[in-house]
């Protein structure tokens, strides 16, 4: 097996081998405390530029599938095309359940390190092996290193730049620290048209009947939460992160949804603006995670970078009205200023912290007290993960109906 070395930005060395594609890659080193989901793990446009740690000691076991991916690594090949409008060009138009089983989903993470790949891959549903999928999709990987010693160095000195190499890429550790550290910070990066998709498309309501038409702004959405909308009788309109609002006017849906996604969300300020118009037409919203940021920032509200974030499927959040508690699956390095059930006026109207990380206190939604226009930090489609928040997809369906109700009395 042929040597590899992950190289961090402080400049600690773990030597281990090769895993996956042979080569190097940079990234922010990250890690994430889920035990299962690798698949969905790997293939959620928020890991595009990072290097990710897993803590669970064996990797690899159900193998890779066609089915659980959260990204598609082209476009899907059944689709119906059916008469657009954007510009006068046709819209793709499949169903929520469809697969394409000669897509296995497009890796997004720069980098995985792993402590112990499995041997044999024992799954009825996989097609390929994880190193296999990782080496056809050109992904440099390192397994047997002390994954426990590089979370803690990332838990005491916060995330950092990092590199792999392996083959040929293989240099002095002068010259690879010099490599990791010329690389782009986390910090101002601004990555999500680097995940949107191109072109707009469609995903229709379960059973062909919508009751409601949603816009989706892609900044990186994982193909679940169309799924989860689609299921409650929504037709979505997933635009590429670079829409405007004209464009979803001409749509003229029932509400707007921010996706999740990769990149420091002060880099987005077109997006915020956006945001605003949309709120302040009266339109039904929601935001998830890199969405929930957006709404912040439209809030007034600031963001920061976490010191090493929040990237797992066992992490507690509160609701502050409520009291309740749901176990949710997150991925974020940055989140917003605020307190618990604090509560601030705005421009678009009265808002206040919504949920907050009972781990750590930081800020995980927030909401317009109309009820108009609400987002979390965490990601309630899952996949993988806990299915506490689920509820929110019919609370946004809540949301929509509510004002139709009222659309319909004045």
């Amino acid at each position: 097996m042929s040597r590899a070395v992950m190289v961090l930005e402080n400049g600690q060395v773990f030597t281990g081998r090769a895993f996956g594609a042979t080569g190097q890659t940079l990234g922010e080193a990250v890690f994430c405390t889920a035990m299962t989901g690798y698949q969905e793990t790997l293939t959620d446009p928020s890991y595009h530029r990072q290097i990710l740690v897993a803590t669970a000691p064996q990797i690899g076991n159900t193998g890779w599938n066609t089915e659980d991916s959260e990204s598609l690594l082209g476009k899907r090949s059944a689709v119906r095309w059916v008469p657009g409008t954007q510009a006068n060009e046709p819209y793709q138009k499949w169903s929520a359940d469809f697969v394409d089983h000669r897509d296995p989903g497009k890796i997004w993470v720069a980098g995985y390190a792993v402590r112990n790949p499995t041997r044999r891959v024992s799954n009825w549903r996989a097609g390929s092996s994880l190193e296999d999928e990782m080496i056809g999709q050109n992904v440099v990987g390192i397994a047997g290193i002390d994954t426990r010693a590089v979370v803690r160095v990332l838990r005491d000195s916060g995330a950092m730049r990092a590199g792999i190499f392996s083959g040929d890429a293989l240099g002095t550790v002068d010259e690879m620290l010099e490599t990791v550290r010329s690389q782009p910070s986390m910090a101002g990066a601004d990555l999500a048209a680097e995940v949107s998709t191109t072109e707009p498309y469609i995903v229709e309501a379960a059973g062909g009947q919508a009751k409601f038409t949603v816009a989706a702004l892609d900044l990186g959405i994982k193909a679940n939460t169309p799924r989860m909308l689609a299921a409650r009788g929504v037709e979505v309109h997933v635009l590429p992160s670079t829409a405007t609002y004209d464009d979803i006017r001409a749509l003229n849906v029932d509400g707007f949804f921010l996706s999740n996604g990769p990149g420091d969300p002060v880099t987005t300020d077109r997006v915020v603006g956006l945001t605003s118009e949309v709120i302040d037409a009266g339109l039904p919203m929601f935001g998830i995670c890199f969405g929930n940021q957006i709404l912040g920032r439209a809030l007034g509200r600031s963001t920061y970078k976490l010191k090493f974030g929040h990237r797992g499927i066992n992490i507690p959040v509160l609701d502050t009205r409520t009291g309740r508690v749901a176990i949710t699956a997150q991925n974020h390095g940055f989140a917003l200023e605020g307190e618990a059930g604090e509560e601030f006026d705005t421009d678009l109207g009265r808002a206040r912290v919504s949920h907050v990380c009972a781990n750590d206190g930081v800020v995980e939604g927030v909401e317009l007290i109309s009820g108009k226009a609400f987002s979390v930090q965490y990601h309630p489609e899952a996949a993988s993960g806990p299915h506490d928040a689920a509820n929110l997809f019919d609370k946004f369906v809540h949301v929509m109906e509510t004002s139709a109700m009222e659309g319909n009395r004045s």
